[in-house]
Order: C-alpha cells, then structure tokens, then sequence
C-alpha cells in the first residue's frame, strides 16, 4: 500500500508517515498540492492521500478538485487531515470528492479508524 502525504508542515509530515508505516504503508511526502499532484502525474500507483487544506501554492481544496478531474485518479482514497473545522469547509471537501475528513490534532487511533472506514487493512495491532 503507498500513501502520498501533502502538508507543508515538516512535523505533520513526520508524524503521519510514522503512524502509516507503523500500518505498513509505503509514503511519499509533498509540502504542498501543486507538488503532490506533480508526483502523482509521475506516478499514480498511490491507493491513499492524506492532504491539509491550508498549503501555499496550491491548497488540499485546489488539490482534491484537480484530482477529482483525472479519470487515472478515480480509485485515489482522499482523506483531509486539517485543522479545519468549520461544517462549510468539511461539506465542501466532501463535495469536491474527498473521501474522509480528520480534524487536526488527530492520534494514531483516529488514523487507523478513518483509514479502515475507506476500507483499508489496518489490522488492530498498535
């Protein structure tokens, strides 16, 4: 399983690749969408994006939209990991064809839950 991680801070970055290889996932970090949608083009073979709203260049919203226009990318599980919390936010992600919605600070736990609620194996060992 691999797991594009998109989020322009480094710690956020860190923390979610350590939880995803814990799960046994293969990540590859972008620091904001305009990078995560290059290395995508690149290489789609990604089952999951966990993806911030608030980047520069271009933001998780922006991202999930150009995402959502690319037939290639069709089976791409998104989940937004943000510290947004506003209902408006969290609907329009939704509508924009994000998968799942995770509100920052997240533990490890919320991680896994999510991830299986998109029909990862996640297993149950910590």
């Amino acid at each position: 399983m691999r797991a594009l991680i998109v989020d322009d801070s480094t710690a956020t970055r860190f923390i979610l690749k350590s939880i995803l290889k814990e799960i046994g996932f293969a990540t590859v970090e972008a620091n904001s969408g305009a990078a995560a949608l290059h290395k995508l083009t690149e290489d789609s073979h990604f089952e999951l994006a966990l993806v911030d709203w608030n980047m520069p260049e271009m933001n998780g919203y922006e991202f999930v939209v150009a995402v959502r226009q690319v037939s290639t990318f069709a089976s791409l599980r998104i989940l937004m990991v943000t510290s947004e919390t506003d209902v408006e936010q969290i609907t329009k992600a939704i509508e924009a064809g994000a998968n799942e919605y995770l509100m920052k600070p997240f533990t490890k736990d919320a991680i896994r839950d999510k991830l299986q609620m998109l029909g990862f194996d996640v297993g149950t060992h910590a």
